[in-house]
């Protein structure tokens, strides 16, 4: 059983832009390795990091290597839900031998952080960003400050909301096994913030390329 913990940023305007430079960039690199997925049928987070993290790392400098393989766990992550999720209508699955849409990431994108790049201690959180570390002091009730001691974190998201920015830690019980899924499995409803475009037989995109 997962349990999220969801926590709205009390940011200033400085803080609000670059967080929102952050969630930009971690698209680019999203979008730089849906095509290698879309070209090579491969979204396993391991074989993918393979496949793309040392070219990512030359030209993405700015982003630094651990949110870059944060963002091929994004890429990776989103394409089982796009790609494998029963209720998808791009479930490789039904579509024997057709090609791979190509996933297109918004610049609203959530982030993906983890214990090197996110940390929290006496409710002092510290983040990374693209120019250095950002703080945040939390208020955080008793139940949930055992929660970070007893159950396992799972993932740490950030997204942009109306109201602003916010946090969510995803908790599994300290027995509970295998990855989380995202909460959009649960209906099958393809994520928001990604547009699926239907990907083109291999010759036509030679000639659209020779074009």
């Amino acid at each position: 059983m997962n349990f999220v913990l969801s926590i709205l940023l009390n940011t200033s305007a400085e803080q609000a832009t670059r967080l929102a430079a952050l969630q930009t960039a971690f698209a680019e690199v999203c979008n730089a390795i849906a095509p290698t997925v879309q070209q090579t049928r491969c979204w396993n987070r391991v074989a993918l990091h393979h496949l793309v993290y040392h070219n990512l790392r030359e030209r993405f400098p700015q982003l630094g290597s651990q949110m870059v393989c944060n963002a091929i766990y994004s890429v990776s992550r989103t394409c089982r839900l796009v790609l494998q999720h029963p209720a998808s209508p791009f479930n490789i699955a039904k579509r024997p031998g057709e090609p791979l849409p190509l996933l297109n990431f918004s610049p609203t994108s959530p982030v993906y952080f983890d214990r090197h790049t996110l940390s929290l201690k006496d409710g002092q959180l510290s983040m990374y960003t693209l120019d250095g570390r950002m703080r945040f002091q939390l208020e955080l009730k008793p139940e949930d400050q055992a929660r970070f001691r007893s159950d396992k974190l799972r993932e740490i998201v950030l997204s942009r909301l109306a109201a602003g920015f916010s946090l969510a830690f995803v908790f599994s019980s300290a027995n509970g096994a295998g990855e989380v899924e995202a909460v959009e499995a649960t209906s099958g409803e393809l994520p928001e913030y990604v547009i699926v475009m239907p990907g083109q037989p291999p010759a036509t995109q030679e000639l659209g390329a020779a074009a």
